[in-house]
């Protein structure tokens, strides 16, 4: 086994994991096998607990487990399943060696960082490295391990050391350290400074480690200069001095690691010079052409709790990204945050209030994702009442699904206390109920999680035909409430149809209005198995229906067209549309989104 280690200096966000995803894309364009281990260096067990504003979104794994967001870019870029097991954190280290001092497994021993921690985590790697997740018998040939933080915190030492006793333990040739780090430009002066990466590196070869190739962060592409001056400080080769400058979209990172032969250099460290072939980036560099070159705009209004800060939201983003390049569309993301549209905020911030309402109203869609707790959930149910009134296309995921049910109850059933038993316990009409299998005491890992089976109860609707007419499908879960059974015929009778429930039949999966253009609700987050070139059906059928085009997409106009539970498309298809001058918005942002200019960069 081949490892690839990814460890980050001078400032957190540096962008470590599009980094470590873009390097196994490299890998696994040149006909490598790869997996992924993100190691995170918090005392939580796993990301499950942890707020959206302080850590982003909670992506989740078929096996159900609740992980660091950046395992989505690995599954993404690597078109992969990944596992728990593969995000490492200090709470699972120390729970498993605690655990084995418990049963006495160290035989009376006085347990240490050092060697038992250090230990636990090299075993710990090399276990999971050798488990397969890209549905192929046998190990892959190359690990891609990141190490979250950023070198020099306190809880990163037992890692840095275990990392340090790892490439010692598989031995010259068979580790590969690869460093991000950050070159800033001072608008004073307009020169790269080269101090920051040099105390990075030191510190880190002061740990034990030397970097073997240098990742550098930048405005622009680094000068010959700058390239010298690294090579001399940090002792690390010119060629393997890679520049990571601002490019209009993340999937030109893989491109701009292959130009500069971030692979080649790689291969040297690794002895796999003369094993590999030059990668075959054809589709991909296509994908990253055609998503610079859309001109044809698709304005999504995103309401939610949560919108402050746009990773609480990343598999989101990505997926509308995903369809919309799918469909040619050029998207820009309109942030509604849900309380803005209440009524108390009518009062207290005027502007605001008509703020969000414009947002919302020129949109060609609205997406409503998940989230917990009662804040702004009224906004969402406003939101759902518009666009199933007014006939705008409308995707309720989770939570937006919930509220879509009760704003249903509500408005055509005359309910109008209907509510859901987490928002108001003492509820009437209870639309959305607490399953019975969920815990009310533990948050950690309680809820019903992961890939679950969705059977489609009408075949002669727009989600089943979205994902090619299938009976069933396999999508993830993360909720603890779920639509009330007792209320399923009365919301039927009243024109709601339940077009997807799971194996029992009791439990509501996909909610639809017939006769309305696109309205469709999902428990489950279809977002977290799209792929670029590989659209989740939901989306895709989000972006089709708010540019006019859904009635194209169901019918499959092209056979490269069809997507089947988020697989299936053949993007060698892609063709590069020239546009000609094409003008652009004064913010453009990663993966080829468009801010709406409040503020909000992702």
């Amino acid at each position: 086994m081949k490892y690839v280690l990814v460890t980050g200096g001078v400032v957190s966000g540096i962008g470590k994991g599009v980094t470590a995803s873009s390097i196994g894309l490299l890998l696994k364009a040149c006909g490598l096998r790869v997996t992924s281990i993100k190691i995170d260096p918090y005392l939580n067990t796993d990301a499950g607990t942890m707020s959206p504003f302080e850590h982003g979104e909670v992506f989740v794994l078929d096996d159900g487990g609740e992980v660091d967001l950046d395992l989505g870019n690995y599954e993404r870029f690597l078109d992969i399943k990944l596992t728990r097991n593969n995000n490492i954190t200090t709470g699972k280290i120390y729970q498993s060696v605690i655990d084995k001092e418990r049963r006495g497994d160290y035989l009376g021993k006085t347990v240490q960082v050092v060697p038992h921690i250090t230990d636990a985590i090299q075993e710990w790697i090399e276990r999971v490295a050798m488990i397969p997740v890209d549905g192929k018998a046998g190990p892959a040939d190359v690990c891609v391990v990141e190490l979250g933080g950023t070198i020099g915190d306190i809880e990163s030492m037992p890692f840095i050391e275990a990392l340090g006793q790892f490439s010692y333990r598989v031995g010259a040739g068979n580790l590969c350290l690869i460093h991000v780090s950050l070159v800033p430009v001072l608008n004073v002066v307009g020169e790269q400074k080269t101090k920051p990466t040099q105390h990075s590196v030191r510190g880190l070869r002061g740990l034990g480690l030397t970097p073997h190739i240098l990742a550098c962060r930048s405005t622009m592409a680094l000068e010959q200069n700058v390239k010298v001056k690294l090579s001399q400080f940090c002792h690390v080769a010119e060629e393997n001095i890679i520049t990571l400058y601002d490019v209009p979209n993340i999937w030109h990172i893989p491109l701009l690691l292959r130009d500069q032969k971030a692979h080649e250099a790689i291969f040297k460290v690794l002895n796999l010079v003369g094993v590999c072939r030059e990668p075959a980036l054809e589709e991909w560099t296509c994908r990253a052409d055609i998503c610079d070159n859309l001109h044809e705009p698709v304005h999504i209004a995103v309401v939610g709790k949560y919108t402050g800060l746009s990773d609480s939201y990343l598999s989101i983003l990505k997926a509308l990204v995903h369809a919309s390049v799918f469909q040619r569309k050029k998207l820009f993301v309109d942030w509604v945050p849900s309380t803005d549209l209440e009524d108390a905020t009518a009062k207290e911030n005027p502007d605001a209030y008509k703020a969000a309402w414009k947002l919302l109203k020129g949109a060609d869609g609205v997406l409503v994702p998940g989230g917990f707790g009662d804040r702004g959930v009224q906004g969402k149910i406003l939101a759902a009442k518009y666009a199933r009134e007014n006939k705008v296309p409308f995707l309720g995921i989770c939570l937006g699904m919930q509220v879509a049910v009760i704003e249903f109850a509500r408005s055509v059933l005359g309910l109008q206390d209907a509510n859901s038993t987490e928002f108001d316990a003492n509820t009437r009409n209870p639309c959305i109920i607490f399953m019975p299998e969920g815990s009310k005491t533990h948050m950690g890992g309680t809820m019903r999680l992961g890939s679950r089976r969705t059977y489609f109860q009408v075949m002669d609707c727009k989600s089943a035909k979205l994902y090619g007419s299938r009976s069933f499908i396999d999508e993830r879960h993360r909720h603890r409430y779920e639509v009330n059974p007792d209320m399923v015929t009365r919301l039927e009778k009243a024109g709601l149809s339940f077009a997807g429930k799971d194996e029992t039949g009791c439990r509501m999966e996909i909610i639809e209005l017939p006769h309305h253009p696109y309205f469709i609700g999902v428990q489950f987050h279809p977002e977290f198995k799209s792929r670029p070139g590989k659209p989740s059906p939901p989306f895709l059928g989000l972006i089709a229906a708010a540019c006019g085009e859904l009635d194209a997409v169901l019918q499959g106009y092209g056979s490269q067209r069809n997507v089947h539970n988020g697989v299936g498309n053949d993007t060698s298809k892609f063709k590069v549309y020239q546009n000609g001058g094409v003008t652009k918005p004064t913010i453009m942002l990663h993966d080829g989104v468009y801010s709406n200019g409040n503020g909000i960069c992702f």
